[in-house]
């Protein structure tokens, strides 16, 4: 990888806020910065290489960040949210058996054998997509608190579900791994919390401010980068390592200027590096060989809408229940770890992105509907979707 190249990944990734930039779409940054990578990538031009080894590893660090990020944005400090725990936790397990249901149909007539990550698909949401949509159209009330809460578990639950359900042959190696990773971060978080109580984070920060030091975020990205090389140890996918940590800085919280930092590095570099290699790595032109994989994506994008708006039944509105639907960490990590273990057929990592792009084109109309008909105080996101 060149200067040039690099140049070029960064300039095209500007597609991202273009996309984006009028609010009342709902249209997540990463989907113009993974079709800049398809028009430059094996796609389309062929400019960009994503087997370059420096590119490969440059976006593996950028992941790690992503997936870190999308760890905070889960609200595991609200204390409404603790609240709604119980009807979030029994309509994530319903979306789930249904998902299970559809996953295994899906896989049947597509021929795959990828039940499992189907149904991981269907049954996820993205509290990085999701909650920045409530927030914007100003949802309130204990519907929307259920809703938060039944987010924030499927996207944990799924994300340390993938890769045991991507690699079915080596699950159990991989359940051992996803359990070192997680306790490290259960020592990470325990470690944080005492240095938050005693006081010693808040004297750090001081002569860190005073003296530019920016040491909150060089602990961070150790400790994110040192989790990181324990999944890579334990053959387990360093998504799970950055979600992991994101969950852990969450449950402490967040100092504001670690999250302005790691905003810059995430929005501005790594996170775009990351969506553009993924984008050049998608080949589209599967889809003219094997088309009945363009029904796949829709089947998974309408399914996943379709289980979640099914909560209906257990009195979840119906707008609030396909915006629980809305997902992309999770298919974006399917599509990148799959391509890593090569599980994945010609086809199929389109497949699941047009599912993640219909499932926000639903969230986004349904949020219009849910503030319609519900108080709504319009705002802009305070954050962006990743």
């Amino acid at each position: 990888m060149t200067f040039s190249t690099l140049t070029l990944v960064i300039a095209i990734a500007l597609l991202g806020p273009l996309l984006s930039w009028r609010a009342a779409w709902h249209v997540p940054v990463i989907v113009g910065e993974l079709a800049a990578g398809v028009v430059f990538g094996v796609t389309g031009f062929g400019v960009l290489q994503p087997s370059d080894k420096v590119f490969t590893f440059l976006a593996n660090m950028g992941f790690a960040v992503v997936m870190f990020v999308a760890g905070t944005h889960v609200p595991v400090r609200d204390p409404k949210v603790h609240a709604a725990l119980g009807k979030g936790l029994l309509r994530a397990v319903a979306v789930g058996v249904l998902a299970a249901l559809a996953g295994y149909a899906l896989s049947e007539a597509f021929g795959t054998g990828h039940a499992g990550i189907y149904a991981v698909l269907m049954a996820s949401s993205s509290a990085a997509v999701v909650l920045p949509i409530i927030d914007s159209v100003g949802l309130t009330g204990d519907a929307v608190l259920a809703t938060t809460a039944q987010v924030a578990i499927a996207d944990t639950v799924s994300i340390v579900a993938l890769p045991l359900v991507i690699d079915s042959r080596h699950a159990a190696s991989a359940a051992l791994g996803a359990l070192a990773v997680a306790a490290c971060a259960v020592v990470v978080f325990f470690a944080l919390r005492y240095l938050e109580r005693s006081g010693l984070r808040e004297r750090g920060h001081k002569v860190s401010e005073e003296r530019k030091f920016a040491l909150e975020l060089r602990v961070s990205l150790t400790l994110l980068f040192a989790l990181a090389a324990v999944a890579t140890a334990g053959n387990v996918s360093i998504m799970l390592a950055g979600f992991a940590l994101g969950l852990a800085v969450a449950g402490v919280g967040e100092p504001r200027r670690v999250a302005r930092q790691l905003f810059a590095i995430n929005d501005g570099f790594l996170g775009p590096l990351f969506f553009v290699w993924l984008g050049s790595r998608i080949d589209l032109r599967e889809f003219g060989s094997h088309p009945k994989f363009v029904l796949l994506g829709v089947a998974l994008g309408l399914g996943a809408v379709v289980v979640h708006a099914a909560m209906r039944v257990l009195g979840e509105p119906l707008p609030l229940g396909a915006l629980a639907a809305a997902q992309i960490g999770v298919p974006v990590a399917a599509v990148t770890v799959g391509q890593q273990l090569h599980v994945l057929v010609p086809g199929e990592a389109a497949a699941m992105i047009l599912g993640a792009l219909i499932t926000i084109a639903g969230a986004s109309i349904c949020a219009g509907i849910a503030a319609r008909s519900g108080p709504a105080n319009h705002k802009p996101a305070p954050v962006r979707p990743s």
